[in-house]
């Protein structure tokens, strides 16, 4: 990535997860001083295994619903890299509650000591889920429909907050619309697991996968180098017109959740081909999901230079390289 942004103090929340703990090691490959914050109630510590105890790399474990907390940690800060989320539209159906301690009353502290802090920029995660039931396709980021979940709720109301605290307090800040990020360090297990890599170790263990539905529905998979690009630009811009805005990252490509399926076993085959005759188990769909979602990604291209290198089948085959090479 041929990004300069090295020599800076950052702070990622949920930095022991999935895109967090990729984040993390980027950015203290780039020479930063890195401190990772989580309370491991879906972060991992074996995710950052390889860099606890090197110079200029901290792992402090707390909560962000605690504002004394995050006030503590933003000292010295420059830049945030806010990853920490409950995830999954399943689990805030389960658990509204909990849901939404974290993800909004968890952001608002967040964001008010980053502003206290005066952080120079603030990066969070946004979701896809902000569309809700909005039939436009592919998805800009102007118009969205009635959120479909309490996850997708507490989704929308941090980009609100994020925006009145640019408003009111100055804070700079940049939101990134994921859409269905896949890859290393991804976790397989668990209720709430994504349905790559729980495709894949299905597959590698010679069962079927349930497929939500009749396999129709689809969505715009992307591969985390994609989205770790993306945190670069936006943390890195000096593009005025940029900041205090919410972006789409993803491929800008449809994958049906059939073809996902094919395109997976394919590349399993490769490391063992007694898969080749399995074939998927079709349930009934999830509530709270979307029939499709894609994504328009041209605002991200003319305001950060967001270019995605990968496609989701150039990003499986890695991704599948990657549980069979460390599960």
């Amino acid at each position: 990535m041929e990004i300069n942004f090295s020599g800076k103090t950052v702070l990622i929340t949920g930095g022991a997860g999935f895109i967090g703990s990729n984040l993390a090691e980027l950015l203290y490959n780039f020479g930063n001083k890195v401190i990772v914050v989580d309370n491991f109630i879906t972060g991992r510590k074996q995710n950052i295994e390889h860099l606890l105890g090197r110079k200029n790399f901290t792992l402090i474990e707390g909560d962000i619903r605690e504002q004394e907390f995050c006030n503590r940690v933003m000292q010295g800060v420059d830049t945030v890299f806010h990853q920490a989320a409950l995830g999954s539209v399943p689990r805030s159906i389960d658990n509204p509650v909990l849901t939404t301690e974290i993800n909004i009353t968890g952001t608002v502290n967040v964001l008010d000591a980053a502003r206290k802090a005066k952080v120079r920029r603030l990066v969070y995660a946004a979701s896809s889920s902000t569309y809700g039931d909005s039939t436009l396709t592919p998805k800009i980021e102007s118009c969205i429909g009635n959120p479909l979940s309490p996850y997708a709720i507490t989704k929308y109301v941090n980009e609100l907050y994020a925006e009145n605290f640019s408003r009111i307090y100055g804070l700079s800040s940049i939101g990134l619309r994921y859409f269905n990020v896949f890859g290393r360090r991804q976790d397989p297990e668990g209720a709430y697991a994504a349905v790559i890599p729980k495709f894949v170790m299905l597959l590698k263990q010679k069962k079927s996968p349930v497929i939500n539905g009749d396999g129709s529905y689809s969505r715009d998979f992307t591969y985390i180098d994609n989205v770790l690009q993306a945190n670069i630009l936006a943390a890195t811009t000096e593009n005025i017109a940029a900041l205090n805005n919410v972006y789409n990252i993803a491929c800008g490509e449809s994958t049906t959740l059939n073809q996902l399926f094919q395109f997976i076993k394919k590349e399993i085959v490769r490391y063992d081909p007694a898969c080749e005759n399995i074939e998927p188990i079709y349930g009934s769909n999830r509530s709270g999901d979307i029939p499709h979602s894609l994504a328009s990604i041209e605002k991200a291209r003319k305001f950060l230079g967001y270019d995605p290198r990968y496609d989701v089948r150039q990003g499986l085959r890695e991704a599948v390289k990657w549980y069979f090479d460390n599960l």
